[in-house]
């Protein structure tokens, strides 16, 4: 068994050492520091003199905040006091006041074009084969994201209702784009968590530009809106969704004409009712109704602009609904794996600003990870998001003086070596069997548990 590991690695090894030279991995590993990227950056900074913590310099470390466990701002400044007198330079302060001010002064639309600059380039130079019949798949999911209680933050993204005020938290919610080769994020758009405007469907109304004609866009049910459907056939751009779970218990495929098995092709009416968002001009000039295709496979109902069964067959749209689960993946890689599901800035503006560079930091990983793939022969999706971080992350601490041939082959040659299952249909349950200390929950403000505790003292442990 060992040997066939290690012959295995060999073989792995071989076959990247023998493409490095005559693929385009390279055009991916010069993006970072190439004329276009750094052009692009050019444009975008802001006049500034020389100081300490340029604008270059400051992302540099908010990103490298991002991809650490301790996201402190002090831990970045200490790393890059040590930085400095390691090269010989003179030693600098290690209070974080300049550096936070950096931070503050750092263009928001520096990092946001960044971010879906890296995002869009990957996906647009992304090889043909990573596409699914030849069509690009863009997946489409929203997810909300915590920031720290302060006044600030909670008059721009107010707490849910549900929580007594002082208990809860500061919520926004994202939704975003994502390309379903590369894993790329595409583009996101930020809102409130509750109130007009902050819903999944108006947020994605904000991105569609990003969206080409020929794409695919694949979504869960919450999509599956008739004016979204007739907004995406006008831009030429398909669909697949689930059925909404309204429609869902009505559907009857003994309706509509007929395409086979619990398939048919359904004619949905123009809503009555004209939605707030929509002006009376657009709603007017909506078409009175909207062919569909309607299908029940895999468990699920989709709806979806392909009409013809004889050219998209329900198996190729049962397999292609299945890899819509990519996305989740993804938001909980960005949340999770990065940290991002709780935010750590104090004002709404550095929050946003904290969530982009976070975005931006994501599809830097990924743009490793097609490069390792590219060299590799596979998919970026048979690799794991969290060991290209944890490579990248003890590449930039261990690597210095390495040639950097060797740093181009080498380090894809380790992001390639851990692969993820194949395991389709995969049903796990939302529940955790470990369990949290035993404390009880805080339901009541922090100020009147401590005016209580101060007058009666700590309550029993709980058993």
């Amino acid at each position: 068994m060992h040997d066939a590991i290690c012959n295995a690695a060999a073989q792995l090894q071989r076959s990247v050492r023998c493409r490095v030279g005559n693929s385009d991995a390279y055009a991916f590993f010069n993006l970072l520091t190439g004329p276009e990227l750094f052009d692009k950056v050019e444009s975008l900074l802001p006049p500034h003199r020389e100081r300490l913590f340029a604008p270059t310099e400051t992302l540099s470390m908010f990103l490298a905040q991002a991809l650490s466990a301790d996201r402190s701002c002090q831990k970045a400044v200490d790393e890059a006091a040590v930085r400095r007198l390691a090269a010989g330079l003179a030693p600098c302060s290690t209070h974080t006041g300049a550096y936070c001010m950096a931070r503050v002064r750092l263009p928001m639309q520096m990092v946001t074009t960044l971010a879906g600059y890296v995002g869009q380039w990957l996906a647009a130079h992304a090889p043909h084969a990573w596409r699914w019949r030849g069509q690009p798949v863009r997946l489409v999911d929203g997810t909300t994201l915590r920031l720290p209680d302060t006044p600030a933050n909670q008059a721009a993204y107010p707490q849910p209702r549900s929580q007594k005020p002082g208990l809860g938290f500061p919520l926004c919610r994202m939704v975003g784009l994502v390309c379903l080769g590369s894993g790329a994020l595409l583009n996101a758009a930020i809102g409130h968590y509750r109130g007009k405007g902050g819903d999944e469907q108006s947020l994605l109304r904000s991105i569609l530009d990003t969206l080409e004609r020929g794409d695919l866009l694949l979504g869960d049910a919450f999509y599956a809106t008739y004016f979204l459907l007739c907004t995406l056939r006008e831009r030429g751009i398909d669909a697949v969704f689930e059925q909404h779970g309204s429609r869902q218990r009505t559907t009857d495929f003994r309706r509509g004409q007929r395409l086979g098995a619990r398939d048919h092709l359904i004619v949905l009416p123009k809503p009555l009712l004209k939605p707030d968002w929509m002006s009376q001009a657009d709603y007017d000039r909506a078409p009175q109704s909207l062919k569909v295709r309607e299908l029940r496979t895999g468990g699920k109902t989709l709806v979806t602009t392909f009409t013809c069964p004889k050219h998209t067959t329900k198996t190729a749209l049962k397999s292609l609904y299945r890899s819509r689960w990519h996305v989740e993946l993804d938001l909980r890689n960005i949340k999770t794996t990065l940290g991002m599901e709780q935010l750590s800035c104090q004002t709404p503006a550095m929050a946003i600003k904290e969530i982009w560079v976070y975005l931006l930091a994501y599809n830097l990983i990924r743009l490793m990870m097609a490069q390792a793939a590219l060299l590799a022969h596979c998919q970026p999706r048979q690799f794991s998001f969290k060991h290209a971080v944890q490579v990248w992350i003890a590449w930039t601490q261990h690597a210095q003086g390495i040639d950097h041939d060797d740093k181009l082959y080498g380090l894809f040659v380790l992001i390639a070596q851990q692969r993820v299952g194949d395991r389709p249909g995969r049903i796990e349950p939302r529940a955790i069997k470990r369990r949290g200390k035993p404390y009880p929950l805080l339901t009541e403000t922090r100020e009147t548990a401590r005016a209580r505790v101060r007058k009666h003292g700590h309550p029993e442990k709980l058993k």
